[in-house]
């Protein structure tokens, strides 16, 4: 007898409707492999894809293909049972974590896929503190038991690290030969051996595994005691609880995040697929449960979350959307959550990059809408005259890397905008500066490979080539002494000519004080009305210093001057102006100044001599260090480091951290910048201009 036809569980239960399931999990844990698991499974594709081969529904976009690892989620739909699945594959990498953290509050649960690799337990510390504080009931599937090493107890010890939420076992192995072939499961109280690629077979519970299993139930339930006092009332008197009671604690348990249920099998291999998707049937809840933690009222009109927006090449926008309440057909009008009203333009069933058309979104759909101008990932729309309020905005996270572009080819410019529009509203973690330091335009990101990721969507999907260079650093140049100069502005045209005169006095201050004008002429020498015009010429002349940066903290007095009564004008003192500057400023003795951030480093307490090795290197000052509020395991370094040290320090971080280092970073102030550096960064910039 297979493990599909073991469905005669005294727990009944209503139908729950279309439910919606994340799985998500640390790089490379199988996520993709475990989607692939599930459609053969079910029937929805004829033989599982291998990402090897480049041949799964999920990581379908060139992209993907490329770097062999998901870079956006990915949807499909499946029927199990007469129920109806909709699972969204999300990428593991660190650097596309916003995408997941778009996608799971409109989800009913989570699948998160892991090993017993200790390396990756930050990252999966990550993933569960995530879900947590959404609130989503979850699911901790431990891939690649075909290949483990530790015993369970002890691979439950492991993960039980990153969780803060007590792991409940709810299977274990059967070994031969020390290899796992099947399991037995805690709640049911049977066994199954594994087949390839098919659902398991039953067999009795081995005669030696007999003692394990009932320790080990003994175990699960009394986690599940310790919010059941009828439950405690039987363990306590040796009463054998109703299976019916068992599996309605479990089910209580996931969704009231008292309890992460553990299951395990191994995805490549298609085991423990079966069992999975019948804990989902049975535990995972619906959508009026992921109503209520939203905050959605079940009566009212029509209501959709939007969890990833796609810019297709021949179909145009379309909006991957969660329908929270009641339903919507293609044709209708709907008002997104920042106002304004737009008519649904069709609406499709995803399985990765195909789509299917459908005539009507129902509650606890998951499918994508098209055309929905003006509605962005994150935002709810629904019918009615009124902006619904957004159930479940996440923002996104700052940038930690940047680099400057600039299209190959010219002609490419106006193009080059429309697609990095597009691309933002895809992944709203990427940013644009238009008009930055330098006036670069510079694309920032979450890391090398995500930004890497865009310039290959640019090429590839909108045809623009682009020509990547190093983000400007924001360096800047004083003065270290008071100046005197007069500066004069003289021409004869044909009709009436240009003058003006002035003396003015320009002088360091403060570090931060920024530009001041202080007016002291006396005796009219300069009209009230071209004082304003002297501060404006001065004011321009400090765009770029005689080292090639704007000029700061630096106070320009106008003392005296002249002017004639035809041929002074705004346009002649701005000139003047400029020209005494031009004189005063290399007189005045430059100083370079270089920006310096104050950095909060977050990583492994493991990884902090490394990351204290990494500010030292980049001419850092660590400030201190404290444990990370909230995060066993982890500390805060604080540190002062110049901004053209901070470029690829995400890359450093995530190597020497498994992935999972991160930064924020803020200006705390400029510093001089003098001896051979500072020569260096002038001759750069002198060598840029020719």
């Amino acid at each position: 007898m297979g493990d599909a036809g073991l469905e005669r569980i005294p727990h009944a239960r209503p139908a729950m409707g279309p439910r919606c399931i994340a799985i998500v999990g640390p790089f490379q844990s199988g996520k993709t492999t475990l989607l692939e698991a599930i459609l053969e499974r079910t029937g929805a594709v004829a033989r599982a894809g291998r990402v090897a081969d480049a041949s799964t529904l999920g990581d379908g976009s060139a992209e993907a293909r490329a770097h062999g690892h998901g870079v956006e989620p990915n949807v499909a739909s499946v029927t199990f049972i007469d129920e109806r699945f909709t699972f969204v594959d999300c990428p593991g990498s660190v650097e596309f974590a916003a995408e997941a953290r778009a996608v799971v509050p409109a989800c009913d649960a989570a699948i998160v896929v892991c090993e017993t690799d200790e390396r990756k337990l930050p990252a999966l510390q990550v993933i569960l503190r995530d879900l947590e504080e959404a609130g989503i009931p979850r699911f901790l599937f431990l891939n690649k038991i075909d290949s483990a090493s530790r015993r369970i107890q002890d691979s439950l010890a492991l993960l039980q690290q990153a969780s803060r939420t007590p792991l409940l076992l709810r299977q274990i192995p059967i070994w031969k030969d020390g290899i796992a072939i099947g399991y037995i499961d805690l709640a049911l109280e049977r066994a199954f051996i594994y087949r390839e690629h098919a659902a398991s077979e039953v067999v009795e519970i081995p005669a030696d595994e007999l003692g394990g299993e009932r320790q080990a139930r003994f175990s699960m339930l009394e986690r599940l005691a310790d919010y059941d006092d009828s439950l405690m009332e039987e363990l306590i008197e040796e009463i054998e609880p109703p299976r019916d009671q068992v599996f309605d604690d479990l089910r209580k348990e996931l969704r009231d995040g008292h309890a992460v249920p553990v299951l395990f099998g191994s995805a490549d291999r298609g085991n423990g697929i079966t069992r999975l998707l019948k804990a989902l049937r049975h535990e995972a809840p619906g959508i009026a449960s992921t109503r209520e933690r939203l905050g959605v009222p079940a009566d009212g009109p029509a209501l959709a979350h939007v969890m990833k927006t796609i810019h297709t090449t021949h179909g145009g926008k379309l909006s991957v959307a969660r329908v929270l309440r009641g339903s919507v057909k293609e044709g209708e009008t709907v008002i997104g959550s920042r106002g304004g009203e737009v008519r649904v333009g069709g609406v499709q069933r995803l399985m990765g990059s195909s789509g299917v058309r459908e005539a009507e979104a129902r509650e606890g759909d998951v499918l994508a809408f098209g055309r929905l101008e003006g509605i962005h990932t994150g935002d709810t729309f629904g019918i009615g005259r009124q902006a619904p309020q957004a159930v479940a905005s996440v923002a996104p996270p700052e940038p930690v890397y940047s680099f400057a572009i600039a299209t190959h080819d010219r002609k490419d410019d106006v193009r080059l905008n429309a697609a990095l529009a597009k691309l933002m509203e895809e992944d709203p973690s990427l940013a644009v500066e238009h008009g930055g330091e330098g006036g670069q335009l510079r694309l920032s990101g979450q890391g090398e490979v995500h930004l890497k990721v865009a310039l290959e969507r640019l090429s590839g999907r909108y045809g623009v080539a682009i020509d990547r260079r190093d983000a400007a650093v924001g360096y800047r140049e004083t003065i270290r002494h008071k100046v005197s100069v007069r500066g004069r502005h003289k021409k004869q045209t044909g009709g009436h000519g240009q003058f003006g005169d002035v003396v003015i006095e320009i002088e360091p201050l403060p570090r931060g004080s920024g530009f001041k004008f202080v007016d002291r002429v006396t005796g009219g020498v300069v009209p009230r009305q071209y004082i304003s015009s002297v501060e404006h010429g001065a004011a321009e002349a400090l765009a770029e210093g005689p080292l090639g940066f704007p000029v700061v903290d630096v106070q320009v007095a106008l003392l005296d001057g002249s002017y004639h009564s035809v041929d002074s004008s705004d346009m002649a003192f701005r000139a003047a102006a400029r020209l005494a500057m031009a004189e005063a400023l290399p007189k005045a003795g430059s100083v370079l100044l270089e920006p310096i951030h104050a950095v909060e480093i977050a990583v492994p307490t493991d990884a902090m001599s490394k990351a204290s090795a990494m500010i030292s290197a980049r001419r850092g000052q660590i400030l201190g260090y404290d444990a990370r509020p909230g995060w066993d395991g982890w500390d805060l370094l604080k540190a002062l480091i110049p901004e053209a040290e901070i470029g690829d320090l995400i890359v450093e971080l995530r190597s020497a951290t498994a992935g999972v280092g991160t930064f924020t970073t803020a200006l705390d102030h400029l510093a001089e910048l003098a001896g051979k550096p500072a020569d260096a960064v002038v001759r750069k910039v002198a060598a840029a201009r020719h």
